[in-house]
């Protein structure tokens, strides 16, 4: 199935404020080696500014997908995908999920423009902080165990990425419960570890006043690793700072999903952040699901997808937006031979939104395909902060 043009493809939302977001996707060619990949996504990339008009100065987000972790980080990490100017810093994330069909480099990027004066800081090596219009953006990227010597549990690595984060939150005033946006955590492994995840982050959560009876955060928990071999976990996560609780409602829609709690498991299927001129809509990996918690369309991969879009579609509607809102989809495939049925779908049906599709097994291996993304929707609330 064709690939957008170059492999390129980018959306934008202007508001009424002037502020412009921008999503960015690049794949690179398959079938070249490893740097030759990389410096051809890094030209389309700064190809894609160059017509966006975009400063380098406008990067605050970049993940960067890697088919084999373990032998290409380094590389990577000497590129300008991965290195920043040190008077404008980007949170930069990094994962093995294959880029399918045949890629070994795949780059989701987003960007800024803003009226308003952005600061941007970094406050560790894993988190990046954009202040603007009163409000602070905290980036946590790459957050893992680190273990190179020797394996650790999962439930402990899980405990320690969420306890950086959370010290991270705390000294800035912030916590998990308040603040925090949105996460993605990847396991590497997902069929063996991915309970034990769970039961720790669903421990670590109930600590924090994350509870059944208040409210928990939407994520993704898919299979993926970071560079570290004996490491079972990585976090990646969006807090906001200084974030008021009439700007938070969650996404649900209980006539075509079950509550996640209703089958033990401590996330949000979608958050809504209202601003005074827009509304983020943050969709958690969603699958072929039905309101009993069931997977729905066992084997037909075709079918999942349509499901997951329509549920999608109805998480989304329940907060005021729709698919067609979409700044981007990011799928998950639990087997690559299915690539040419996803990509040919969203091909046909939503060829104006950027997508990556990689290999990533979704946490029941019944699931054989799993989407998230953020859709961005306008919203007239004037006595909301501005974005």
């Amino acid at each position: 199935m064709p690939r957008p043009d170059n492999g390129l493809a980018l959306r934008s939302y202007r508001g009424s404020s002037g502020c412009t977001e921008h999503y960015i996707t690049i794949e690179a060619p398959g079938q070249l080696s490893l740097a030759r990949q990389i410096d051809t996504v890094a030209q389309r990339y700064a190809e894609a500014l160059q017509s966006l008009n975009l400063p380098p100065e406008s990067a605050i987000f970049r993940r960067i997908y890697l088919s084999d972790i373990a032998n290409q980080a380094a590389l990577l990490r000497q590129s300008s995908l991965f290195q920043e100017p040190l008077d404008s810093p980007v949170a930069v994330s990094m994962v093995q999920q294959p880029p399918l069909p045949d890629s070994k480099v795949a780059l989701l990027a987003y960007h800024l423009e803003s009226p308003a004066p952005l600061r941007k800081s970094i406050l560790s090596p894993e988190s990046m902080l954009v202040e603007s219009n009163g409000l602070g953006h905290l980036w946590s990227t790459r957050l893992c165990a680190t273990n190179i010597e020797q394996p650790g549990s999962t439930a402990e690595q899980t405990r320690e990425v969420f306890d950086r984060l959370i010290g991270t939150l705390s000294a800035r005033g912030a916590t998990l419960a308040d603040n925090c946006v949105r996460t993605w955590i990847y396991v590497k492994d997902v069929d063996f570890f991915y309970q034990d995840m769970v039961a720790a982050r669903t421990a670590l959560f109930e600590q924090q006043g994350l509870k059944r009876d208040t409210h928990y955060i939407a994520s993704t928990g898919i299979e993926g690793a970071c560079s570290h071999r004996y490491d079972t976990v990585l976090l990646d996560a969006y807090s906001v700072l200084g974030l008021r609780q009439e700007q938070v409602s969650y996404l649900n829609d209980f006539d075509r999903l079950c509550a996640t709690k209703d089958y033990d498991v401590t996330f949000e299927r979608g958050t809504r952040i209202a601003y005074a001129d827009r509304a983020h809509h943050f969709i958690s990996g969603t699958a072929s699901i039905d309101t009993s918690g069931e997977v729905v369309h066992r084997g037909d991969v075709h079918r999942q997808l349509e499901r997951t879009i329509e549920n999608i579609d109805a998480l989304l509607r329940s907060g005021g937006a729709g698919i067609g809102d979409m700044t981007h989809f990011l799928v998950y495939l639990r087997d690559p031979s299915d690539y040419g049925i996803a990509e040919g779908y969203l091909a046909e049906r939503f060829p104006r939104i950027p997508r990556l599709i990689l290999r990533g097994a979704v946490c029941r291996p019944e699931w054989l395909i799993e989407v998230e993304g953020i859709a961005i929707a306008p919203h007239d609330a004037p006595a909301l902060p501005q974005f």
